[in-house]
């Protein structure tokens, strides 16, 4: 095919064209399959990579893009000090942005980020993976967070399903027998893995009562206010993560019910304000999550990451006074 492009030779081989670029470029996160599609596509079209794009797409910057939902929170700057922390030792700085669940803005977050960087940490809990995949400049390798993999990049995924039955199991075994989650926003890929696994988890003589949420502190006090206008009986609550876990002690105390002796309360990611309240919660590890995506960014990038595509981390249940009269 004469004047054939890289995006012929995407569509010959069936693959994206991140996945195109990232074959000929030879780097090293392409499983054997996709690259052997990629190079039989190139081959019966007669692609030929431009010299002087191949040239600029190979240039070093020694920097990582990152880009989040939000830059707000004990959360993400847990996350962002492990990404720092791995990428600095190694001879990179970071590029922060964030990506909200508006599809003009997350093109305009990743687009920023093409010549300046060499590769992509990006964690996206809106966004379907596919609409990703068509986002993220094709020339650059990409660690994803919590985000489905639609790519031949890494995928960090924390098994937020494991995290939330450990919890239930907890609360059950407290006896607590009518318990509320507060969820967190619509969409959200984290909210609903954490509902599903604590709705699946819990015994059948437990009530559930589910009540939405957006991981804000504000929306975990309002829930329980509402409940508390509304009469609704409950001696538990499982916050779908430690902010609005915060909201919800507010509220408890405003309303005089006592913790954990009246109502047992637990969140989610045991960010470094949850010790201090003596919160019981899943502990994530963000900091070591954000330096193990680092570290795998840059084994890509110097073509040495041996590991998984996809890599999985189990939280830990962390029981503290919220739930646990302390002796």
């Amino acid at each position: 095919m004469a004047g054939a492009t890289i995006r012929d030779v995407a569509r010959r081989a069936e693959v994206s064209v991140a996945s195109v670029s990232r074959a000929l470029n030879n780097l090293a996160n392409v499983h054997p399959d996709t690259r052997a599609r990629v190079l039989a596509a190139a081959k019966e079209l007669g692609y030929v990579p431009h010299a002087g794009a191949r040239s600029l797409s190979l240039a070093r910057t020694h920097a990582i893009g990152v880009v989040l939902p939000d830059l707000h929170g004990e959360f993400f700057s847990e996350l962002v000090r492990g990404l720092d922390r791995e990428a600095s030792a190694r001879g990179y700085h970071l590029l922060l942005s964030n990506i909200h669940a508006d599809h003009d803005h997350a093109t305009k977050a990743l687009r920023t980020m093409h010549g300046r960087v060499d590769g992509l940490v990006v964690m996206a809990p809106y966004a379907g993976s596919v609409a990703i995949e068509d986002l993220l400049p094709p020339t650059l390798p990409t660690v994803m967070i919590n985000t489905p993999r639609a790519h031949d990049g890494v995928s960090l995924r924390i098994d937020n399903r494991a995290g939330a039955e450990a919890m239930a199991r907890h609360l059950a075994a407290l006896g607590r027998k009518r318990i509320v989650h507060i969820t967190g926003p619509d969409g959200n890929t984290d909210a609903q893995e954490r509902l599903d696994g604590f709705r699946a988890a819990l015994p059948k003589d437990i009530d559930l009562v589910v009540v939405p949420g957006d991981f804000t502190e504000p929306s975990g006090e309002a829930a329980i206010a509402r409940l508390h206008d509304d009469g609704v009986a409950f001696d538990a609550v499982f916050a779908g993560n430690d902010l609005m876990a915060v909201g919800v002690l507010r509220a408890l105390h405003q309303t005089g019910r006592a913790v954990p002796q009246d109502v047992a309360v637990c969140g989610f990611d045991d960010v470094p304000l949850a010790g201090y309240l003596s919160l019981t919660t899943i502990r994530v590890h963000m900091t070591a999550v954000g330096a193990r995506a680092a570290a795998r960014l840059i084994y890509a990038l110097e073509g040495c990451d041996t590991g998984a595509a996809d890599e999985w981390i189990t939280p830990e249940l962390v029981v503290r006074a919220t739930t646990v009269t302390e002796s």
